[in-house]
């Protein structure tokens, strides 16, 4: 297995697009672990597949030479009980230091309902020697109203030598709990992982049981997912960057880009009857049409928000203050993005050209045009404009959308799908490449479901961007990620 993946990987240049760890047990006999490799240039994927043996459950860590792997192995210890051998930090992850080492709740046979004991922590943080170095613990219980994060950085002065970054504070256990569970009703929970990223996720689980059903949606559904889908990006990449101006105080991109984050959220409650847009997706198409009056509400505000963005943008890179304060500063290099295999914005911003809109379309971005912009500083700024470049190309496709769309159904009936086949779905949220795997089991409910989100793969990296500055820009570094805390917490 490890040759395999490594020749995949690295002289087939093959990307990781996820890893899967499935207690297999009651319907193969084993443990399983399915290693998934994208190749973008030919538009293709390779699993791996290797067994796990229950009464020796280990797989050789491939996290030194693909670091990318480090937080999938990690997980698959504290939630499966499989032991990475050679793995370079097997602290906890998912599970706080506190829970257990012998209870993996992942597991078939876990108990559910019953009340786990704690035990007394394991958790360790980098150790420094020296007077000159100062600890300085941030979180996980933050001054504003903010999902919790542990952040303890090492600083001399105000210059940073190097964070530990501690997440997974309230994971839900989203999982286990849709195990068993009728498929329409797992989706129900999937478009509850992360509030912002709502639409993203219900699509990818709706085409990862739409693939293992092989079954074709109609297209005008496909253009209305397209059409929703953008409009999530909008709001969510117009707030982002006025939010990345708090961290520098610029009040008046702050107002601005939280105003005209409004006026998209107030048009998603007028069309789809939910500012986060939820309840949209449906198995095999979409739950509800658009009508000529709704096409002609969403074209005249996205004319106002597209002008009214457009002065908040020149005034925001005319700011020399501004551009001091993002030029240089969190700089995640090319390699490393590459090595972490991070994605979305923050991917593009490092001169990393992906985008699984383009890459392997879905939906209906096969049938529409755009530009991913790529740039190579892998700054604060550098992602600033990623941003900025795709709100334009958004309203662009949501144009394109109205021009195009045919008439006909909007869903399509599912076919009975066989027990213990599974499937795949992805979408680039406003955070990135997003990727549900789905096992179904009997009677078509639920048997494994695995969520890589855009924020899993990205919050490695943020570590990575602080060293060299000073403590008041560890704020901006990381708005500019805009990472959501619940897509890992799933």
């Amino acid at each position: 297995m490890a040759e395999v993946c490594h020749f995949l990987c690295k002289e087939k240049k093959g990307r990781l697009f996820t890893m899967v760890g499935s207690d297999e047990r009651n319907s193969a006999g084993s443990f399983a672990l399915y290693y998934v490799f994208l190749f973008d240039k030919t538009k293709q994927f390779i699993i791996v597949k290797t067994l796990v043996d229950d009464a020796e459950p280990t797989f050789p860590s491939l996290a030194v030479e693909m670091p990318a792997l480090n937080w999938y192995e990690r997980e698959v210890k504290d939630l499966l009980g499989l032991r990475p051998q050679g793995h370079p930090d097997l602290r906890p992850l998912t599970l706080h230091g506190d829970w257990p080492e012998e209870i993996h709740p992942l597991r078939k046979d876990f108990a559910v309902r019953e009340t786990v004991p704690r035990v007394e922590s394991r958790e360790t943080f980098m150790r420094y020697e020296g007077q000159d170095v100062t600890e300085i613990p941030v979180g996980p219980i933050h001054a504003g109203i903010i999902e919790p994060g542990h952040f303890r950085f090492g600083a001399v002065g105000d210059t940073i030598l190097h964070l530990d970054a501690r997440l997974f504070y309230t994971h839900r256990g989203l999982e286990k709990a849709s195990e068993g569970k009728p498929l329409r009703k797992a989706l129900f929970i999937a478009e509850r992982i992360c509030g912002v990223c709502a639409l993203s996720h219900a699509v990818s689980f709706a085409q990862a049981i739409e693939s293992t059903g092989q079954v074709e949606i109609p297209l005008r559904a496909k253009y209305l997912r397209t059409l929703f889908l953008e409009l999530e990006r909008l709001y969510n990449h117009i707030g982002d960057v006025g939010n990345v101006c708090a961290g520098f105080g610029f009040a008046v991109g702050v107002s601005q880009g939280a105003r005209l984050r409004e006026e998209l959220l107030q048009l998603n409650e007028r069309i789809a009857g939910h500012r986060y847009l939820r309840g949209i997706v449906d198995l095999g198409g979409v739950r509800f049409d658009v009508t000529t009056a709704e096409y002609s509400d969403i074209l005249s505000t996205l004319d106002k928000v597209e002008t009214e963005f457009k002065e908040l943008v020149n005034i925001l890179l005319s700011h020399d203050i501004a551009l001091d304060r993002m030029k240089n500063t969190g700089i995640l290099t090319l390699q490393q993005a590459k090595d972490l295999e991070v994605v979305g914005v923050a991917a593009r911003a490092s001169g990393r050209d992906i985008d699984i809109r383009r890459d392997q379309p879905y939906a209906a971005y096969d049938r529409v045009t755009f530009s991913v912009p790529i740039y190579q500083e892998g700054d604060v700024l550098a992602r600033i404009r990623v941003r900025i470049d795709e709100v334009f190309q958004s309203i662009s496709i949501i144009r394109q959308v109205f021009d195009q769309i045919p008439a006909g159904d909007i869903i399509t009936a599912l076919p009975k799908i066989p027990a213990y086949q599974w499937g795949m779905g992805w979408t680039e949220s406003s955070k990135g490449e997003t990727v549900h795997w789905v096992m179904v089991g009997p009677e078509e409910t639920v048997d494994r479901y695995r969520v890589r989100s855009a924020t899993y793969s990205n919050w490695p990296a943020v570590p990575l961007t602080v060293p060299g500055n000073i403590i008041p820009d560890f704020p901006l570094i990381n708005k500019s990620f805009e990472l959501c805390y619940a897509c890992c917490d799933r």
